[in-house]
């Protein structure tokens, strides 16, 4: 083993320990969440054979399910990147949608990726409301004097 001799040699490791503290801090985090399934199961899923319960034994249970009815059932799989302190960048996303029919059997089975998906721009107006609108002077000094004693 080497002893550090000069200053030079020392600010040489700390600066090459700086760099590499500093590199790793800029690898992107990588975050997976929901059902990622294995596509060998996804492709057992038969229509007109499985069952509900038969699915659910291949794929676990779903990620969510119709609103209305129980004949939909979703698994949803999204993968992002996040990278220092940037916002997240979603690398890869699949919904995997299996309907059933009446007798809940297996109706279809489709998958949806990242070219099937599309943003929605939120609508900025605001919903009035009915009503006074106070000043913060009138919020402030509006009960004064509305109040009195019992008895009086």
């Amino acid at each position: 083993m080497t002893i550090l001799r000069t200053p030079s040699q020392l600010t040489a490791l700390l600066l090459a320990a700086t760099a590499a503290v500093g590199l790793g801090a800029c690898s992107p985090r990588i975050d997976q969440r929901g059902n990622l399934l294995d596509p060998d199961a996804v492709l057992a899923v038969q229509p007109g054979i499985q069952t509900k319960d038969q699915v659910a034994q291949l794929l676990g249970t779903p990620s969510t399910r119709a609103t209305f009815d129980d004949k939909t059932w979703y698994y949803i799989s999204k993968r992002t990147e996040t990278t220092a302190f940037f916002p997240p960048d979603v690398t890869d996303q699949q919904v995997l949608v299996v309907r059933f029919d009446n007798v809940d059997v297996v109706e279809t089975v489709k998958v949806y990726g990242m070219n099937d998906g599309f943003e929605i721009e939120p609508v900025d107006r605001v919903t009035p409301t009915y009503g006074q609108r106070l000043t913060i002077l009138q919020q402030l000094f509006g009960n004064i004097g509305r109040f009195t004693k019992p008895g009086s």
